[in-house]
């Protein structure tokens, strides 16, 4: 008897700027709190729901922002 193994497809997800064709910005900190947690962890792709070049760059601008003051780095425990 042989087994064969199943690849496992990746889940497509629509990323939200490839539709509206636009970037994420730093200064658009309402749009960037939906992409990390209450404890300020990034959250990943399969979370998010991005693509790999606008996972990428949000995770830069969200540091950005993080530096400029803009969001916190953690939340008051």
């Amino acid at each position: 008897m042989v087994l064969i193994k199943k690849k496992l497809l990746p889940k497509k997800t629509d990323c939200i700027f490839c539709k509206s064709k636009k970037s994420p910005d730093y200064k658009q900190v309402d749009q960037l709190k939906n992409y990390f947690s209450d404890r300020g962890r990034i959250y990943g792709r399969s979370r998010s729901g991005l693509c790999a070049k606008h996972q990428r760059r949000v995770a830069v601008e969200i540091k950005k922002a993080r530096h400029l003051a803009l969001l916190p780095f953690v939340t008051k425990i």
